[in-house]
């Protein structure tokens, strides 16, 4: 026995003296990280705690590239386990399902910031995986993956540009706050997350409560100061363990074959190709450039396997060279013009609400759905302030808005994340519970795509909103900036309104939405090694002034303000409260009692445990009704209350009388009629519906009632 525990002994001692262990604080706060104690066999691991938040972050990487693609293979997962809570899943099987909203909208805020860094010409598989096993409130754990798939990339031999850090700052009472709790997050004015390298910002993803365009850079770079702090801290990490980076092979398209295309299609034929406002008219013009192309190397199999992302590439420089030199944009626009813009609502029928808003060839239909509170979304996640979602902004986009076919297969994480952004920019400008008692659901079909839907959305869903009667406090709409750069920090052109073909070949997609008085929401992609402070703060500046001209040139015309009720045939609620220890009574025996009124009346009941009662139907009699029996049942029996009632039963003695499902009351024979009556049905029949007056307590200490006491008013 006493070997065994000098064995278990060494065993630990030298366990403990084969890993790393670093530590910094950040923002009042220990983070902690273990490497080459846990996960050896993957390229990259980092065993992270922050306070008692622990998250297991690794980076793994195929030997050899994958095999006819033209993209960069990453692949980032954030892995929400319950347990990590306190909590067993639901559901028959009781074990974690697929990734949670919150999983996938952190996963793609690792990838945005991380995947620039790669090698352009990398086509190895990598994942990037993050394992949440613990979580303290105080330190959210999304913040911890993020930092963790930075360090574990950088100290792997995964060739990566980085170090990266990531950064969180929330504002609570006009204070900015750094890595914020759980509460703060939820609670405080400002949700916005910052990743930076060491020289430059890479990704910006926020939301805001109206927070002013100065204010929102103030905040942006002060996260990018602490960004710096943990990348030294990164560095230090990676001197000590990191290892050698592994050579690729790399998926480069040859010189000789751009010198090749250069010959047969000259730039003046390419810019001629993609020079047009019409997206098919281009693709139809690149369709001939690469037929003649594949007729001209029919014979060389090898340039044929990357013709696609050769003629690619020579599309990215055509256009990246008419903007950035020529100031030319291919559909001719001036460099800050918006793309003619349309909107109109109520362009579908019997729905609660509808708009569509026309951006070029982008168009959204935006449909909005009431519903009573108890249609909210439950969320079983791992913030215990985030147990249900009023508000549900989902977004679509079906093959046939970019002109081609395939079967719809459900939301991805692209659809995902754009009905998020349009969901965090309208949520400051919502009416609260207690103003506006519904549930709200506001779906947006796409049914033309040439860049920058999310904001088309955005502006589409606003507009139906206020169509649908919700009483929103500001109009809101969004606009995209992107970017071309050239050799130089100070050599480039920020766009106004990018459509598709910018996109893909620019430099950055800004995404900015907001009201009159600052920003909502936030969302920034680029495709380089991060931006310069003077390009954040044009980009911001140039999405104001897009976004108040399109409230007020466009949208306004359509909508100016939300209508004072809802439509005709949305459902309508009628608020009381009640005092919350009569809840039990209002409910009854397994809900016998509330489910008697819902039958009645037809209409849906939800109480909160505060006591607030919403009554919410189509035919505004049922709903009084529906109300009146409630208050009849939450109501003490006092002298002088007067009431109907219907007989139920019969005895020798008196009459039962039902005032509402579970609130009954007995008239005694005696005060059944002003003359003297030998049996009680000579007067009531069962069903019957009889006026009474509380007579209050009688010598037993029983409620009685009396049909021939009623004053001569009420009879």
């Amino acid at each position: 026995m006493l070997e065994i525990e000098r064995f278990s002994a060494l065993f630990s001692q030298k366990e403990k003296n084969m890993y790393k262990q670093f530590t910094m604080e950040l923002a009042g706060r220990t983070l902690r990280i273990d490497i080459g104690r846990v996960a050896a066999q993957a390229n990259g691991a980092a065993f992270m705690h922050y306070g008692d938040t622990v998250v297991l972050s690794t980076a793994t990487a195929s030997d050899k590239p994958r095999e006819g693609i033209d993209f960069f293979p990453l692949s980032v997962e954030f892995e929400e386990k319950l347990y990590s809570v306190g909590k067993i899943p639901g559901g028959f099987n009781k074990r974690e399902g697929k990734a949670s909203e919150n999983a996938v909208l952190t996963a793609r805020v690792i990838d945005r910031p991380m995947r620039p860094l790669f090698p352009k010409d990398y086509r190895n598989d990598v994942t990037l995986n993050n394992l949440v096993m613990s979580v303290d409130p105080q330190c959210r754990p999304e913040l911890v993956a993020m930092l963790g798939s930075a360090i574990a990339t950088s100290i792997s031999d995964i060739p990566f540009a980085g170090p990266c850090a990531t950064t969180q700052v929330g504002m609570v009472d006009g204070e900015f706050i750094i890595n914020p709790s759980q509460e703060q997050w939820k609670n405080g004015d400002l949700n916005l997350t910052v990743a930076s390298t060491s020289e430059k910002v890479i990704m910006i993803e926020a939301g805001a409560n109206e927070i002013p365009e100065d204010k929102m850079i103030e905040a942006i770079y002060k996260a990018h100061e602490i960004n710096q702090e943990i990348i030294a801290f990164i560095n230090q990490i990676v001197a000590e363990v990191g290892k050698p980076k592994h050579a690729y092979t790399s998926c480069a398209v040859p010189e000789e074959l751009f010198a090749a295309i250069r010959e047969i299609v000259p730039p003046q034929e390419m810019e001629e190709a993609v020079f047009t406002d019409e997206k098919q008219k281009r693709e139809e013009n690149i369709r001939v450039i690469t037929e003649k192309l594949e007729e001209a190397f029919a014979e060389n199999e090898e340039w044929l396997e990357v013709l696609g992302e050769a003629i690619y590439q020579y599309q990215k420089k055509t256009v990246r060279k008419m903007i950035l030199k020529d100031h030319k944009r291919p559909d001719g626009r001036a460099i800050d013009q918006i793309r003619p813009l349309a909107a109109e609502i109520d362009i579908i029928p019997r729905v609660h609400g509808s708009a569509m808003f026309t951006r070029g060839q982008t168009q959204i239909c935006d449909v909005v759905t009431l519903a009573p509170l108890s249609e909210v979304q439950r969320i079983d996640g791992l913030d215990e302030n985030e147990l249900n979602k009023r508000y549900m902004h989902h977004y679509n986009f079906p093959s046939y808005s970019v002109g081609e076919t395939k079967p719809s297969r459900g939301p991805g994480r692209r659809e995902i994340g754009h009905g998020a952004l349009a969901e965090r920019a309208l949520i400051p400008v919502l009416p609260c519970e207690e103003e506006f008692p519904y549930a709200i659901r506001a779906v947006s079909e796409t049914f033309e795509s040439n860049g920058s839907t999310s904001m088309a959305s955005t502006c589409a869903s606003c507009m139906a909103l206020m169509a649908a009667g919700v009483p929103i406090k500001k109009m809101v709409a969004g606009i995209s900036c992107g970017l071309v750069t050239g050799d130089t920090d100070d050599d480039y052109i920020v766009l106004t309104d990018i459509q598709g073909l910018e996109d893909f070949f620019g430099d950055m997609d800004f995404k900015v939405t907001g009201t009159h008085d600052g920003i909502t929401a936030i969302q920034m992609d680029i495709k380089i090694h991060g931006l310069t402070r003077p390009i954040v703060e044009e980009a911001i500046r140039r999405t104001r002034e897009a976004r108040l001209y399109i409230m007020d040139e466009v949208m306004s015309k359509a909508i100016a303000e939300p209508r004072k009720e809802v439509g005709e045939l949305a459902p309508k609620i009628i608020q009381i409260q009640i005092d919350p220890a009569k809840i039990g009574d209002v409910v009854g025996q397994r809900g016998k009692t509330i489910n008697a009124i819902i039958e009645q009346t037809g209409v849906k009941i939800d109480i909160s445990d505060e006591g607030a009662v919403s009554v919410c139907g189509t035919d505004k009699k049922m709903m009084d009704k529906a109300v009146e029996l409630i208050e009849i049942i939450t109501t003490d029996f006092e002298a002088g209350q007067i009431f109907v009632g219907k007989v139920i039963s019969i005895k020798e003695f008196g009459a039962f009388l039902e005032f509402a499902p579970g609130k009954e009351g007995m008239v005694h024979i005696s005060k059944i009629s002003r003359q003297r009556i030998n049996r009680v049905e000579d007067v009531l029949t069962l069903g019957d519906k009889v006026k009474v007056i509380c007579m209050g307590k009688d010598r037993m200490g029983r409620i009685s009632f009396s049909m021939k006491d009623l004053p001569k008013e009420e009879r």
